[in-house]
């Protein structure tokens, strides 16, 4: 049982992975990292994507690490805590290794119409300092970049 629900959510991982890898190019990112490995305690950890984009001289280099959820669990509060205590596990190991990338939580379209205005979700995300990336698999477009 636990293995068949392993593989349905790397699968629909990957349906999101390509799609937001391919979404984020078309937007002018390089990707720098599939997966971002990051290193915390001699604990390996990795991070969906690394990217960077630069924006003007004024403004200098952007650097972004993304991690992909599509809350499509049978249990939504479940990968909420989940993803609260993987977002920031990176976000410490980011501040050790890599202090000018800032992290996103990227979700589809479908799931932040559907979860984000949920008052856990709201609460979890704006006292974690989650910032989002929402986007459309489907047009492979940035709708919202949501910072803190």
């Amino acid at each position: 049982m636990l293995n068949r629900y392993n593989s349905k959510n790397m699968s629909r991982r990957d349906n999101l992975h390509s799609p937001l890898r391919r979404t984020l190019e078309k937007d002018g990112w390089i990707i720098t990292d599939d997966p971002l490995v990051l290193i915390l305690e001699k604990t390996l950890l990795k991070a969906d994507l690394g990217a960077e984009k630069v924006f003007t001289a004024e403004k200098g280099d952007h650097k972004i690490a993304v991690e992909i959820k599509d809350f499509d669990s049978t249990s939504v509060i479940s990968e909420l805590e989940k993803t609260m205590g993987q977002l920031q596990l990176y976000q410490w190991a980011l501040e050790e290794q890599e202090p000018e990338r800032s992290l996103f939580l990227a979700i589809n379209q479908e799931a932040y119409i559907k979860y984000i205005q949920n008052p856990i979700f709201h609460l979890a995300f704006q006292r974690n300092k989650i910032m989002l990336l929402v986007f459309d698999p489907n047009l492979e477009v940035v709708l919202q970049w949501i910072e803190s």
